[in-house]
């Protein structure tokens, strides 16, 4: 059982008095340290994390205002800059780098009194679905320490799954929001692409970078989408909408219509994956959903167009670390060009240096057009394939993962295997639409997400439908 109440709850026995921001956090910082050997924070806030609970709590008792959000910790991704701590995305190259300014997210949700304590373990710049590409540790998920968590958000949500807060930020660029989600039975939301500021994150892919929460349930993460949404001078590509109120209400489920796709019923989905998402999808049926068919031809090459799109994308934001500006340099370095060729070679780990190679090689002269330019036609013909599936239907949903967590180590070796785990995730990513993965099922089995899509901008209906079914399956 959480040690957690709902995050209304624990922000009313704040402002009430029945509890302080203060013991809020020091149990948040004990929880990290006793279940350090899960090894899901690479780095504690500890002492800003008191102050700002001490400040908190002294703002109450002299009646002054505090936020939506007060005295609840939370923990960010280490891809998202934060005072009181370094900012590595889990990579060397970044080791010791402490950042100048904060992450809007970041300053969205302490302006509201919610209090980061901890930056949360993943894949190296965000590159991986295991979090083993991590330069620093692996993450062990909670339900079994021989498992993976998934990633790149792994530490994120199996932070949130040991109690170690009330919610974890993660981003999301192909699916790594969502597939650690599923892998450690929690909920995870990728809001529609640019909802959410990504000033002060670290990039990995920019077209489809979107940072989510990572809550316990779809109200916890309704109510932090709340705080982080909206649009950011900082960051030209957010977007607005007319109303900001993502909070589930009463909602009728009966008339409501999901498509299920049709191509992925060939898919290497896993024999348990298969009977509990066939098992939703009756229990959707007998609450007076309508599920229908829906085809898409071309989502077969979506998982081929993402590894391309993305590492092209990739090979430039990383040509930034250098030696030069920030973060590590190799003080052995005699000229300029050791000085760029050791740095990047020692810094890098094998996944980071293997995504440059294919991201320069797809926008490389003469392989450009073949490659590059084929992959945006595609993302464009797969953009009208699901605004068209969107006229039939309210929702799209699928499995978030093909299988459940695998064993570490398992697949490290065999590149095409890690990226098949994204086969489910990346089409949302590459069209921009908003994703949730809800557990289908927790206890003694392994958790098994549920994915369920909307169209753009359509993320308080799909939060609203998601809150509605949770309990359900």
């Amino acid at each position: 059982m959480s040690q957690w109440q709902d995050i209304d709850l624990i922000v009313s026995g704040v402002t009430s008095g029945q509890t302080t921001a203060l013991s809020l956090v020091e149990k948040s910082l004990k929880t990290i340290e006793d279940k350090s050997d899960y090894d899901a924070i690479i780095s504690v806030i500890k002492d800003r994390a008191i102050e700002r609970a001490k400040l908190i709590d002294a703002k109450i008792v002299s009646g002054e205002k505090v936020g939506r959000l007060a005295g609840v910790p939370f923990i960010a991704k280490d891809n998202m800059l934060t005072f009181g701590s370094e900012t590595t995305a889990a990579s060397n190259i970044l080791k010791g780098f402490v950042a100048p300014y904060q992450a809007t997210v970041i300053e969205k949700l302490e302006a509201e009194g919610a209090i980061c304590v901890a930056k949360a373990n993943l894949d190296a710049f965000a590159h991986g679905s295991s979090t083993e590409n991590s330069d620093f540790m692996t993450t062990k998920n909670p339900h079994n320490k021989k498992l993976v968590p998934g990633g790149s958000s792994g530490g994120s949500a199996a932070a949130v799954i040991l109690d170690m807060a009330p919610f974890a930020l993660g981003s999301d660029t192909g699916g790594s929001i969502r597939l650690p989600a599923s892998f450690c039975g929690a909920v995870g939301f990728k809001p529609t692409y640019g909802l959410v500021s990504r000033n002060g994150v670290i990039a990995m892919a920019s077209s489809t970078d979107v940072i989510g929460p990572i809550t316990k349930n779809v109200r916890d993460a309704a109510i932090v989408l709340e705080v982080i949404a909206g649009q950011d001078p900082l960051d030209s590509t957010t977007i607005g909408l007319d109303s900001y109120n993502f909070t589930p209400n009463s909602y009728k489920l009966k008339g409501k219509t999901i498509g299920v796709i049709k191509e992925f019923k060939n898919s290497d989905i896993s024999k348990s994956v298969q009977q509990k998402f066939d098992h939703t999808i009756e229990i959707l049926k007998s609450l007076g959903v309508k599920v229908i068919e829906v085809s898409f031809p071309l989502i077969e090459y979506s998982l081929a167009c993402y590894y391309i799109i993305a590492p092209a994308e990739i090979s430039s934001n990383l040509s930034r670390y250098d030696g030069i500006k920030y973060g590590f340099a190799d003080s052995n370095a005699t000229t300029l060009s050791e000085l760029y060729n050791q740095t990047r070679s020692l810094g890098f780990g094998m996944e980071a240096k293997r995504r440059i190679m294919l991201g320069t090689y797809v926008l490389s002269s003469g392989y450009y057009d073949a490659y590059y330019n084929q992959a945006q036609k595609l993302r464009t013909k797969l953009i009208e394939e699901y605004d068209q599936a969107f006229r039939k239907c309210d929702f799209i949903i699928t499995p978030t993962s093909p299988d459940v967590a695998f064993e570490i180590g398992k697949n490290v070796d065999d590149n095409m295997k890690m990226y098949l785990t994204d086969v489910l995730t990346v089409g949302a990513s590459l069209v921009g639409i908003p994703a949730i993965s809800i557990p289908a099922n927790v206890g003694n089995d392994l958790p098994i997400g549920i994915q369920i899509m909307a169209g753009q901008k359509h993320d308080a209906d799909l939060i609203n439908f998601a809150s509605a079914i949770g309990g359900s399956i």
